[in-house]
Order: structure tokens, then sequence, then C-alpha cells
């Protein structure tokens, strides 16, 4: 057998532990007299099973080498490195020569990176190969493009090499490190990758490539690659960024997950705080920062680079001693836990497992192995330290002192926390991934956590800030806006705690934030016509698209800043609803003139005539919320048989109907600026099965002759929002008239009584919260008021507070509904922000919130509000159809 030699008393004894200790090597163990007879004509072994038993023998001599002490780990990591090389070379080989027979295994190279690019592969290790390609001597098929035939080699290589049958297994091999490996393919042409790497690449790429050779195929191409881009990896001089990239690196090393960080039984060998990787990265980054002009501190291995450090008096050669001393008993145990199974763990088990690693390394237990190890992993982590300490203020960098620093601050899930932290650390979102992101979010990290570790939601504000990083283009304005104001740190953290819908918007446009940066923006916004001006501010000769975009842009900041004003408490829900009213009447208006200005360039106007819109609703009673839509009907005056004088002539009521959509169009069609309103015409006369626009007269007369009651009901609230003076009085008159009995009698109770009950069958509450459609709710507030006005032909105005005032004051309603009516607007217009579900808030913060903007003092007060004003609603209604 090829392990004769080790035949002693040293190799028995490590034979003997192979065999009580380790399944894997006592299987291997069982087997290897076959192997080696299947060995002995090697050339007839397919390449797949070949490959297979000489791993199997591999892992036998070096496991018993290893045990016996007859291999020190420089020989056994070099030998497992070995065999990786040369398998992955016949599998290159072999998957070009079955594609093209006789074809030279060229233009097809790998790139070792990681342990097998320094020849210290670990005992059950994967490969982490780059596979690049040249399309120009790359043996293809006739009519085969170059990049196919790549990717089909690639495939054949990871099938040789990983792909598990009754013979096991070759090599694990894991091509992530190529470049951006979530949209390239298995093997990259070699020019875009030198691309890459000379323009793209990040920092933790520059550490990996410390370790990259030319492993296998095509040996010279890899060769060529890499003498191309040694300047990205060594650089001569280091600039600002470039240190902070470096000392970037040593953060990460901390930002694991908790499990595995602090040692004993379940410490990971590799991971771990004082562990492996952070020897390792100790090396590389004293390499980065001066190998760039000292080429003796490029070594490849580990302890050869804390070696060339030490003598080159970079770091201290005591320290460069205990690192190298740590760093052999590390992997050699970590070697141990692998033999177990030939599992591609770090960890150390617990229990009776850990007392089977422990005598497989001729300890007694698992506590003498335990003891063996914690004086090196303590010296490692002190040593580390001291190269990446935690700056005043900072948040650490380890992931367990980062979850115990984010629980005491005041988050519950601390752990949780400190993985989406660590997550933006890690770049894994792409607004985070140049340097500059990453130096913006380290700056302002401290300032945000400690906002939103007091807001009132702090792991919902966490988990909504991180759907808002992972949607932005770019994270570095956002973050040193931030940076720079405090104080809005604090708004944005309890606009993330309470606002879902904010949260959204900010997604989207995350220059909503400037308008918040002085306290204006908690002041109410101007009239319509201040409004109306600053949506007409655009450059002189700006097209209509321009003026599109920019009206989006003005009403998204309003909106989101009245938003904000309702999260912060700053303004009454009543007051916030009339404004966001005012900002959607001024966006009417300026689009609804552009528009007919647009429409006139091609096809004129009509002669004595214009287009009027008249609001309905929420819109007309002037009370919007953040969701509301626009009711409208479209209306125009003059003769409907009038045609317009432009190049392109209409006929009056087609000219005027495609305005309409026009102008529709122009308020709720999402641009590059962001949506608008949405706009329901199901109002106008004839509903949906109507023309869209309807001259002012046929209005009349519909509503004269033909409305029906809920088209009276509606009416009740209508109010003209575009139109000349004239125009408007015209419209008012009408309403008026129609309102005050110029309309066909109708049953009005019995009718509401029926649509009523049809509305509640077919439109139930969505929640417990729902001030609109639950019983006793603003629905029904709003028909007990519209039936009084219209019975009594009384109380009229569009604004529903103030018609209940006025039908109080002369009797008609109790003034109780006007108490009724300010809670459930507030409810309404603070829970379509903060609980758009209608769902009662799991959070006390915004139960408070809620309970703040209803003038109340804490949550059961609002409920027994909530109850009360709806009870008192119902009675009134119920008594008004009873008769």
């Amino acid at each position: 057998m090829r392990y004769a030699l080790l035949m002693h008393a040293s190799a028995d004894d490590a034979r003997t532990r192979a065999i009580d200790h380790s399944p894997f090597l006592a299987g291997l163990i069982a087997r290897a007299d076959a192997d080696e007879a299947l060995l002995a004509d090697a050339e007839a072994l397919p390449v797949s099973k070949r490959l297979r038993v000489e791993r199997r023998r591999v892992a036998l001599e070096v496991a018993l080498g290893d045990l016996a002490g007859r291999l020190d780990l420089t020989e056994v990591t070099k030998q497992l490195t070995h065999f990786a090389d040369a398998s992955l070379d016949t599998a290159i080989r072999s998957a070009i020569t079955e594609r093209t027979p006789g074809a030279p295994p060229l233009g097809f190279a790998a790139l070792a990176l990681g342990k097998q690019g320094s020849f210290e592969l670990n005992y059950s290790s994967d490969i982490d190969p780059i596979l690049i390609y040249d399309p120009a001597t790359l043996p293809c098929r006739p009519r085969e493009e170059p990049g196919d035939a790549a990717v089909r080699i690639a495939r054949r290589v990871l099938e040789l090499l990983q792909t598990r049958d009754a013979d096991g297994y070759v090599l694990r091999v894991d091509l992530r490190l190529r470049p951006s490996p979530e949209v390239t393919p298995l093997a990259v042409p070699v020019d875009a990758a030198i691309a890459y790497y000379e323009s793209q690449a990040l920092p933790w790429e520059r550490a990996a490539f410390i370790r990259a050779r030319a492993a296998a195929g095509d040996v010279a191409l890899g060769q060529r690659f890499l003498d191309t881009i040694r300047p990205f990896i060594w650089r001569r001089s280091l600039d600002f960024g470039a240190v902070g990239e470096i000392l970037d690196i040593t953060r990460r090393i901390r930002d694991h997950h908790a499990q595995g960080q602090s040692f004993g039984p379940g410490y990971d060998l590799k991971r771990g705080r004082g562990g492996i990787r952070e020897i390792e990265f100790f090396a590389q980054i004293h390499q980065l920062i001066h190998g760039g002009r000292d080429p003796a501190l490029r070594a490849p291995a580990t302890r050869d680079a804390l070696a060339a450090l030490a003598a080159a008096g970079r770091i201290p050669e005591a320290d460069a001693a205990a690192l190298a001393e740590a760093y052999t008993l590390l992997r050699t145990i970590e070697h141990r836990v692998q033999m177990i199974d030939d599992r591609q763990t770090h960890a150390l088990p617990s229990g009776t497992a850990l007392d089977r690693v422990a005598r497989l390394h001729g300890l007694a237990d698992g506590g003498a192995l335990l003891d063996l190890l914690r004086p090196h992993v303590a010296r490692v982590a002190a040593t580390f330290d001291q190269l990446a300490p935690t700056t005043r203020g900072e948040l650490p960098h380890d992931a367990v002192a980062l979850a115990e620093r984010l629980h005491d601050a005041g988050f519950v899930d601390g752990a949780a926390v400190a993985a989406r932290i660590g997550d933006w650390r890690e770049r894994r979102y792409p607004a985070l991934r140049s340097p500059a992101a990453q130096s913006a979010l380290e700056a302002v990290l401290p300032e945000l956590v400690g906002a939103l570790a007091i807001a009132p939601v702090p792991d919902a504000a966490v988990e909504r800030l991180d759907r808002v990083i992972e949607r932005l283009p770019s994270a570095i304005n956002f973050f040193r806006l931030l940076e720079a104001q405090p104080a809005l740190t604090a708004l944005v953290a309890r606009v993330l705690s309470h606002a879902p819908t904010l949260a959204e918007e900010m997604t989207r446009r995350t220059d909503l934030l400037d308008g918040l940066i002085d306290a204006s923006a908690l002041d109410r916004v101007g009239s319509v016509d201040e409004l109306a001006r600053t949506m007409r501010r655009v450059e002189a000769g700006a097209d209509y698209q321009t003026l599109l975009d920019h009206v989006r842009r003005v009403v998204g900041e309003q909106r989101f800043a009245l938003g904000v004003q309702l999260v912060a408490a700053a303004a009454d829900p009543l007051q916030v609803a009339a404004d966001y009213s005012r900002v959607a009447e001024a966006a009417l208006c300026v689009l609804a003139e552009a528009t007919v200005a647009e429409f006139a360039r091609a096809h004129g106007r009509v002669p004595g005539s214009e287009l009027l819109i008249l609001a309905l609703g929420r819109f007309g009673g002037g009370a919007l919320t953040h969701a509301s839509d626009l009711d409208l009907i479209f209306l125009f005056t003059g003769d409907f048989l009038a045609e317009s004088d432009g190049a392109k002539p209409l006929g009056a009521t087609l000219y005027y109907n495609r305005l309409a959509q026009r102008v529709a169009a122009a308020l709720s069609v999402a641009t590059a600026a962001g949506p608008l309103y949405k706009v329901d015409t199901r109002l106008r006369p004839s509903g949906t099965q109507g023309p869209l626009a309807v001259t002012l007269e046929s209005f009349a007369r519909y509503q004269r002759e033909s409305a029906w009651t809920w088209e009276h009901m509606a009416l009740t609230r209508a109010r003209p929002v575009f139109g000349s003076t004239d125009a408007r009085a015209a419209l008012d008159a009408v309403i008026a008239d129609v309102l005050t009995g110029g309309r066909t009698e109708r049953d009005i109770v019995a009718d509401a009584r029926t649509m009523r009950a049809d509305m509640a069958a077919h439109k139930p509450p969505q929640g417990p919260l729902d001030a609109k459609l639950l019983p006793g709710g603003l629905v029904d507030l709003e028909f007990t008021t519209h039936v009084v006005q219209l019975v009594t032909r009384s109380g009229f105005s569009p604004d529903l507070g103030e018609a209940l005032d006025r039908l109080i004051a002369a009797g008609r309603v109790p003034a109780t509904l006007r108490d009724a009516h300010d809670l459930l607007t507030r409810l309404l217009v603070t829970a379509r922000l903060v609980a758009p579900d209608a769902a009662e808030p799991s959070a006390e913060a915004t139960r408070s919130l809620i309970a703040q903007a209803l003038k109340l003092p804490d949550w059961a007060a609002v409920l027994a509000s909530f109850a009360a004003v709806r009870e008192e609603v119902a009675r009134c209604w119920q008594e008004l159809v009873d008769g």
C-alpha cells in the first residue's frame, strides 16, 4: 500500500485513532486495497471515476501522515493543493477533449484564489477558482460562439469534479469569486475580466488576489491575465480613499453571525473571534498597505507573509511568531474536525463529538482540546484588535458586540438588526458598493442607529430603512444629508417607524428629504395660487413633459411633507386634509391649463367655449387624505355644435372629450418623476356609459330631470376647481338651483336607505379602524348629512364640517355630529398613513401617535371615543331612515 511507509509505532497509533474516531477515515482504510488495485491500471478508468479514487487515496495518505506527525501543516496543505490543481487541470483538459477531440487545451484557464492559490487548502475544502477564456484561442465546434463553448466547458468541469456518485466526489467548486457573479457567465472573457478589475472591483477582491495564481488549463493565459492586473492588486502609493478601503476590510472581518464567535463548544475555528480568518486578514492588510512598494512582502501563504512582514519590520516579530503558531494549531484542529465525516465545517462540535475530535488529535477529551486552543485564540483576538480598534463613537464591527450594543440601546432583536447592518457593511445592495458610499454609511451610522433606537418602533424602522437602501441607486447623498442634519435623522426615524407609505416614497425619491431640512417644512402649505406659482416655475422654453415632471416633483414633496407633519404630530389632521386638497387643486389647475394650451397648438380653441372641471367627494369638500383619489366631472360651456379653429379642427363635443382625456392623463399617468393622483370620473352624467365631457347645459338638464338621489347627494360636495370666474359662477348657480329644489322629486330617505344597505353588502370595512365604512363611520355621517340637506333644502356647503355647522345652527341635526365628524376625519386621515390596512397597530408608539392626533390621552380613550361617536352617528342615521 502507498501508506506502508507509515506503518511504525506512531503510524499504528494514528491508524487506530482514525478507525476509532473517524467514520470517514475508517471507511477509506477498509477500501484502501481495492482502490490501490483500481489505480494500478488507472488509464483504463473513466476520468470521473479515476479522479474520485485518487481523491480517496490522497485523503487517506494525508490524514494518516498528519495524524502520525510525519507530515507537517505545510506538507499537508501542499499535497492537498497539488491534488486539487491536478484534478482541475485534468477536468479542463477532459472537457475540451470531449467536445473537440485532438484540440490543444488552450484558451481556457483556471485561476486559483484563496487557500488553493497559496497552497494552503484544508482537508475538506472547496476551491474558489475564477475561470477565464480567450475567444481567439479557445477550441470551438463549427459555428459555435466562443462564449457558449466556454460555458459548456465550465459546466462539464463542475460536473466532473463535484457531482456525487457511488464513488463520492472530487472537489466542491465555488465560482462566486468571479467578477459580478450574479450577472456574468461561469467562464469570463479575459478582456472583460481585465476591464472589471481595472475599473469596478471592490476592496475585498484586492485581498483575494494576493493569493491568486494560474493553476490549471492554459496556465500561460492565466499568468498573462495576472500580470496585467498586478497594478490593481499592488499599488505603489495609497491615497486616503485606498487607506479607507483597507481599513474597511479589517472591520468587515468581524461582520459575522453571532453564532461561532465566542470561544467554547461551537466555536468557529475559521470565522470566530481570534480565529484563522483574523490571522489571514492581519497578514493581508499589511501586505496591501506595504506590498506595493516592497515585492518581498507579496508572499501568498499566510505564515510566509507573517515572516516576511516581521523581517521587513512591518509587524513585531513576537506577533508574527505568535500568529504563525496559532495558525498552525488552528488549521490542524480544523483538519481534525473535517476528518471525522469529510464535511466542510470549521466549527468545533459539542459534547461527545468534541471528545471525538480531541481523541483523534491524541488528547484525552474535549476539555483538553479547548485548553490547548484557548490561549492562542485570545492572543490572535488581542493582536487583531490592535489593528482594527473600534474608534470612539463608532459601532462595533464584531457581530456579537454589535448585537449587544443594539439590544442595550433599545432594539428588541439586537442580533437581527446587527445582521441588517452587517448586510450594509458587506455591500449587499448596489447603492453601497462604492467606497464613497461605505464611508458615508460609517459616518452617519452611529447617529442614525441612535435615532432609530429611540424611535417609536425601532426594529420596524430598521426593516423599512433596509428596504429604502435596497432600492436606492446611490446611498451617498442620502447618508451625507442625514449626517449633516441630526434633527432630520430623528424625523426620518419617526417616519420609518410609523408610516410605511412615506417610507416607500422615500425609496423612490430620497430627494424628498431635501424639503425637510429647515423648520418651514412643518408649516402649512401656501394658498392654491401660491402653490400653483411654484408648480409653474420651470425654465423658460421648457416643454410640456418637463412641466408634468416638475409638477409631480413639487406635489410629491408637498404631500411627503404633509405626511411627515402627521407623523411628527406637528399639525392637526383636519388642517393636513385641507392642505392635501389645496396641493391637489393647484396641481389640477396648472396641469389643466398647460394641457389646454398644448391641445390648442394642434386643434385651436372652440370660440365662445371653455373647459370646466368640477370636484366632488373629499376633493370637493377640501378634505383629502394621503391616499385619496380625485373625483372629477369634466364640462364645457358654449355650443356643442361649434368647431375648433386650429389646423386640425374638431367638433366641440369630440374636442372636449379628447381634451378631458388628456387632462385626466396629465393628472394620473406616472412619468419619470413618479405618480400623481388616481382620477375617478364615474360620477359624471350617465356614469361610465356616458361621454367623459358634456356641456354645462346638458349637465344642468341631467341633474334637474334625470339624476338619481345618490347623484344629488354627491352634488352636495361639488365644487368648481377649474374654469374662468364667470364659468364657475354659472356652474355654482346650476348646483345651487338643483340642490334647493330644481330637481325631480324622489323619495330621498328610501333611496338613501337602499343605497346604504347595498354599500354595506358590497363594500365591507377593511378593519377595526376603518373610520369610513364601519357602521356609524363617515359614510353613515355623510349619508345622514346629505339626506337632511336634500330633504330640508338647507345647510349646503361642500365642506362637510361647515355643512354640519349650518344644520346644527338650524336645529336640523344634533350638535354631537360635529364632534363625531372631527374625530372620524382625524382618524381617517391619520390611519390612511400609519395604519393603511385599518388594523389596530401593534406598536404602542403608533397607538400613542393616533391618540395624539385625535386629541385623546391614550389608546383606550381612542377605542372608547371611536365606539361612542359611531354609536351616536348610527343612532342619528337610524332615526332618520326610520322616520
